[in-house]
């Protein structure tokens, strides 16, 4: 079953590529930008995470953190951090579990152990409040960002 905008986001505690502990309840009263892409180091995963990279201080003027995830290894996740000039936490999911919490796993992807190109955003309740799946990975990062932009006003009515 796939997650729906209204609902709580699946808390998880993971490690990442780099060493940091990386937990969603952590960030509760913060927002998070929890995005999943299929392969580290293809070509669109690259230009994907770049923009995510090069978007950090708007998201960070936001007070949201980006956060990405594949099934891929810790290995090469660390490759893909390295080559991609990133500063963001990269969590390897290699057992699928966070990619099948968030119902992001399935179809021809799973098949081949990889997750489909969604991205949540999670409000300070740890709520999820905007899904966008696309396997276009120029669309995510704008689209995060519209949708954080008008946050706070949803935000301060559901309060």
């Amino acid at each position: 079953m796939s997650l729906q905008v209204g609902q709580p986001a699946p808390d998880f505690t993971r490690r990442s590529d780099d060493g940091r502990t990386v937990s969603l309840q952590e960030r509760r009263g913060q927002w998070t930008v929890l995005y999943f892409y299929p392969r580290a180091s293809s070509a669109g995963c690259s230009i994907e995470a770049q923009r995510f990279e090069a978007a950090l201080p708007e998201f960070e003027r936001h007070g949201a953190q980006v956060i990405g995830v594949s099934t891929d290894t810790e290995a090469r996740q660390a490759r893909f951090r390295d080559t991609c000039h990133l500063t963001f936490p990269m969590i390897p999911d290699s057992d699928r579990s966070l990619a099948q919490a968030y119902g992001v796993i399935g179809g021809l992807s799973g098949l081949l152990g990889m997750t489909g190109r969604a991205t949540f955003l999670i409000d300070p309740h740890g709520t999820v409040t905007w899904i966008h799946r696309s396997p276009n990975p120029m669309t995510h990062v704008t689209g995060a960002l519209k949708e954080l932009s008008a946050a706070p006003h949803q935000l301060k009515s559901r309060t």
